[in-house]
């Protein structure tokens, strides 16, 4: 049996957590095999990071802090991912998770130039993709959940991008043997993208009524995660 760590970069708003619970739950909710050998490493909490096996799967989720502050925690994360691309760990880094791959390794984050995206956007597929062992099963264009202020301006050298968007020209991207890093929220469901529009807008001025209109399923971002889980798990 294979063993999953999910790597908490922090929580979502209360108001979401008292009802829909939080990140590491709503990754957990959208896999098939539920019953696995789960471990959540909190590690805004100071948790120790494990030494892995081979056999050992990683995925990190988001938060809401920034990249670009370079946390003590979040720097201690930049350390421990180059040993899981060095042992070749298969790993899958969301939102926070995609711009912390891409730093540690000499890419480079900032905050977008055009600001936030929020809401259900839609993602377009590189012709690269197709071959992807993660990505191929994947429409070439589907609609994805985002919120996010930073962005991967530059990907690491040797890095592949796999997918963009009118806003993020590196919405998805791989590199080495089994890594990959995803702009946007595969774990995410129309009630979580509901309400981080409602959080989101308390401190932004946000088109709310168009936001809230544009919310849809994305069953195909979705596949991202069931297949990590099949390909790895």
């Amino acid at each position: 049996m294979k063993n999953l760590y999910i790597v908490k970069c922090g929580s979502t708003f209360d108001s979401i957590k008292d009802e829909f619970r939080d990140f590491e739950d709503w990754i957990i909710d959208k896999l098939e095999d539920k019953n696995r050998d789960i471990y959540v490493l909190d590690i805004q909490n100071d948790e120790d990071l494990p030494t892995l096996e081979k056999n050992d799967v990683v995925i990190f989720t988001g938060s809401h802090s920034m990249v670009t502050d370079e946390e003590p925690w979040s720097l201690k994360l930049e350390s421990w991912l180059l040993n899981l691309i060095e042992d070749e760990i298969p790993l899958l880094c969301i939102c926070y998770g995609h711009q912390l791959l891409a730093k540690s390794l000499g890419g480079v984050c900032i905050y977008h130039e055009n600001g936030i995206e929020i809401g259900t956007v839609d993602v377009f597929l590189e012709e690269n993709a197709k071959n992807d062992e993660l990505f191929s099963k994947l429409e070439n264009s589907f609609k994805a959940h985002t919120i996010h202020s930073q962005t991967v301006l530059e990907l690491p050298k040797g890095a592949v991008r796999l997918a963009f968007n009118n806003h993020d020209k590196n919405h998805a991207f791989k590199v080495g043997s089994c890594a990959w890093g995803v702009q946007f929220h595969p774990e995410f469901d129309e009630n979580i993208m509901d309400l981080y529009i409602d959080e989101v807008s308390k401190k932004k001025d946000l088109n709310i009524k168009e936001l809230k209109e544009n919310i849809n399923k994305t069953p195909v971002s979705t596949l991202v995660l069931k297949e990590f889980e099949r390909l790895f798990l």
